[in-house]
């Protein structure tokens, strides 16, 4: 997401950390570099004046010394930027009661798809979640919400025949069963612009619901056209929050982020892919500091959590902690690290790895391949899948195993080279700073392993 904003953030901050002395005519590149990647990202022009105007302004301030200046320019780039994301804003359930969450929103903007991200994010965290379909307007709205509730393990209150969305909602009240669950995702229907049917049934349902939130659904790609609709929907509907979709397929999110901070919609959540587990909670610090390459471990930890369960997270944790991962712990963190949306997703959380330049899919695998060593697992002895290090040793073991399981022996030699790489990372890990992220050495003795012949540079 805004990788290009990203990059240019990254260069701007070098360009002022290496500069020997910061003259006009560097401060006004810095600026221009940084003004073309703001408005590209669709920053709004009078944003990105008020930021330009104040870099420059301290920049040239005679009175600031050139060592503090530099460290000066950059806490006000970082500030200032950090300013127009606005102010986190996180999502908290009310205790020792139902807490009831209606999303609206416009068509098109993800709304159900993300009621099940929710869910699922929720219920990642101990909450008896249920979700009701009330889009009794879009053909298909209420069989996809079914759909996405049984993929995730998610009780979907809706009734396929009810066309009206007040009497669809009496009737999954009145249910014993509603009354079972701490949390209620409530589906409504959107439009192709907020027109008067649209506010007329959203507030008669508001008023029927008594919603602890109502939050406003609104995709990234839409740009500066976020304000009005923000604006509108928040007069309208006294929304207490936004949910940004789609961050993972433009360029142009960042209109969207600083439309929602001028008119002090708090964006509580973005969604960055189409799998249920690519949703995170926004934090504007946490949010720059993955785009200025300095990452965002926390987020990530975070991230793993909503993949794995509490029990699953301690077995592997002492596992790494005693050296003592098996051929099976490989690939279910294999599995895992899918879901998280593959190592090209979580890279920019990792402090250290944001500027460095990684092969695309370094450590992306294909289902295909994930089945195959689950076929060769079968083929090996238990001391075998617990000890890899004696199959890389002997050639026959290998065309056993390959000829076991109807694969090559390129196959299992992949499996094993997998078990090499995340060795390798666990062994950095143990020697791994948080503040300053993985040393230039530390990084090509990894890249190695990725089978790279070449050294990787880094900015």
């Amino acid at each position: 997401m805004l990788e290009k904003l990203g990059n240019i953030l990254r260069k701007t901050t070098d360009k002022i950390a290496n500069a020997i002395f910061l003259d006009k005519k560097l401060v006004d590149q810095i600026v221009k570099d940084l003004q073309r990647a703001l408005i590209e990202a669709d920053v709004n022009i009078l944003l990105v004046k008020q930021i330009s105007d104040k870099i420059r302004k301290g920049a040239l301030d005679e009175r600031i010394k050139e060592i503090e200046k530099k460290e000066h320019i950059i806490k006000l780039l970082h500030d200032e930027l950090t300013k127009i994301l606005g102010e986190q804003k996180n999502l908290e359930l009310k205790p020792k009661t139902q807490n009831r969450i209606m999303l609206v929103g416009l068509y098109a903007a993800g709304k159900t798809t993300t009621i099940a991200k929710l869910g699922n994010w929720f219920a990642k965290r101990g909450k008896k979640v249920a979700l009701v379909g009330l889009d009794v307007h879009r053909p298909a709205a209420k069989e996809q919400l079914m759909q996405l509730g049984k993929q995730n393990n998610l009780h979907v209150f809706t009734d396929l025949k009810e066309t009206n969305a007040e009497k669809l909602w009496t009737s999954i009240e009145k249910s014993k069963k509603l009354k079972d669950y701490d949390l209620v995702l409530i589906d409504t229907a959107g439009r192709h612009s907020l027109d008067k049917e649209l506010v007329k049934e959203i507030k008669l349902l508001n008023k029927k619901i008594k919603p602890t939130e109502t939050i406003l659904v609104m995709p990234a790609d839409i740009g500066q056209a976020a304000k009005p609709q923000a604006e509108h929907f928040k007069s309208a509907l006294d929304i207490s929050g936004v949910i940004i979709t789609r961050m993972d397929s433009t360029a142009k999110a960042g209109g969207a982020l600083t439309a929602c901070a001028e008119v002090k919609a708090g964006v509580y959540f973005i969604t960055t892919g189409e799998k249920v587990n690519d949703i995170e909670e926004f934090n504007p610090k946490k949010f720059l500091s993955r785009l200025l390459g300095m990452g965002d471990l926390e987020s990530l930890i975070e991230k793993i959590r909503s993949v794995t369960d509490e029990k699953s997270q301690e077995k592997m944790q002492k596992k790494i902690a005693e050296g003592k991962l098996s051929l099976e712990d490989v690939i279910e963190q294999v599995k895992s690290m899918n879901q998280l949306g593959g190592f090209e997703k979580i890279k920019g959380m990792i402090p250290g790895l944001g500027k460095a330049k990684i092969p695309e899919n370094a450590l992306g695998v294909q289902q295909e391949k994930v089945a195959k060593w689950e076929h060769i697992l079968k083929s090996m002895t238990k001391y075998e899948k617990e000890n890899p290090e004696i199959i890389q040793k002997q050639t026959s073991r290998i065309a056993r195993i390959a000829q076991g399981a109807g694969v090559n022996n390129s196959d299992v030699r992949s499996l094993l080279k997998q078990y090499d790489m995340l060795q390798s990372m666990i062994k950095e890990q143990a020697s791994f700073d948080p503040e300053k992220g993985m040393d230039m050495k530390s990084m090509q003795k990894l890249m190695k392993k990725f089978g790279k012949k070449k050294m990787m540079k880094f900015k």
